[in-house]
């Protein structure tokens, strides 16, 4: 699982309206029939318009800043194989989402009017996708550039001997193409991967807009607040603040479990990046005490990450010498690929 929190902003500043960012969600309905669009949707609603998500997120915003965040997004990115577990992708993932909307919601440090929070105080809508596509900044791409500037110097050098501005053999030309395209370290069905294409199997993913403001645009309810869960007094009285994404973070892996039975190897648990960021010797020592079963599962996510399966040590002392040396960079594309981020 790999879930994210930003604050929306265009360019430098905040984003002060939502309407842009709910309709680059609209974009898979494009072309689609009725049956097939996805709506927006929310803790007890379906079928939201659009235009109801902007008119509710953005009439929401009482006494904000121009430069402080209107709204967050949520992305939740399951792994293939959590969704794999899933019987109907976007039923299943509708019922994922309320539910760690609560937990999103118990995370909070805060209490209005003397009550701790629930979800019945947070104002989003969620809208869920099926498709991804490869981004320029994507290893896939960046690491096929060098071949694919080649062949874009090679297509300009054709058009201009076809216009006689240039002279050469055009058949070679096109030759060197097609190995170059061959050539290419990422392909994806026999096609070099470029920005933009669709990734293949099942993308489904849900993006989540929830208002800064609680429901009563009263309160202002920040998951990007510094203070983790702590109490300040202000005008004699003492206040509770902040917001704990660890505990979100763990919750929101723990109710996917629960809710869809799913047996979660190590490798991909959250607290497994945690162990890899905080100690990473801790991290390898684990995977490595793992039972025979766990450790076949650990092996095959870390080698389709890229990690070289022999350079895995297999003594402590090892460990502490070659793990950072060796590991750490293909790791943690492992870890961002099949877990919670942080």
């Amino acid at each position: 699982m790999y879930i994210t929190i930003t604050a929306q902003k265009l360019g430098g500043d905040y984003s002060q309206s939502s309407a842009d960012f709910v309709k680059y969600l609209e974009k898979e309905n494009e072309g689609l029939e009725q049956e097939n669009v996805e709506h927006f949707f929310n803790q007890y609603g379906d079928e939201i318009e659009a235009k109801e998500v902007v008119k509710e997120i953005d009439g929401n915003t009482a006494k904000l800043k121009k430069k402080e965040p209107k709204f967050y997004s949520i992305t939740v990115s399951p792994s293939q194989s959590e969704l794999r577990k899933l019987q109907n992708n976007s039923e299943d993932l509708k019922k994922y989402t309320r539910a760690i909307m609560n937990d999103y919601a118990t995370s909070f440090n805060r209490e209005i009017n003397g009550k701790p929070i629930t979800v019945n105080d947070i104002k989003y809508f969620a809208k869920i996708e099926h498709q991804r596509t490869f981004k320029g900044t994507d290893k896939q791409v960046k690491e096929n550039q060098p071949f694919a500037t080649k062949i874009l110097q090679l297509k300009q050098d054709i058009r201009k001997i076809e216009n006689g501005k240039l002279e050469g053999d055009i058949k070679k030309m096109k030759t060197q193409i097609s190995k170059l395209e061959a050539e290419a370290p990422h392909q994806q069905n026999g096609k070099r991967i470029v920005q933009g294409m669709k990734k293949e199997g099942n993308q489904s993913h849900v993006h989540i807009i929830v208002s800064r403001k609680d429901a009563s645009n009263s309160v202002s309810l920040s998951p990007g607040s510094k203070y983790k869960a702590s109490e300040v007094e202000m005008h004699g009285k003492i206040l509770k603040r902040g917001f704990n994404r660890d505990a979100f973070f763990t919750n929101a892996e723990t109710s996917f479990d629960k809710t869809f039975a799913y047996k979660r190897n190590y490798a991909e648990s959250y607290k497994s990046k945690k162990d890899f960021i905080k100690n990473p010797k801790l991290y390898f020592t684990t995977l490595l005490g793992l039972p025979a079963s766990e450790k076949a599962v650990v092996f095959k996510i870390l080698a389709k990450s890229g990690v070289p399966m022999a350079s895995i040590p297999t003594s402590q002392v090892q460990v502490a010498l070659k793990t950072l040396r060796y590991l750490k960079r293909g790791v943690e594309v492992a870890i961002k690929s099949s877990s919670i981020g942080i």
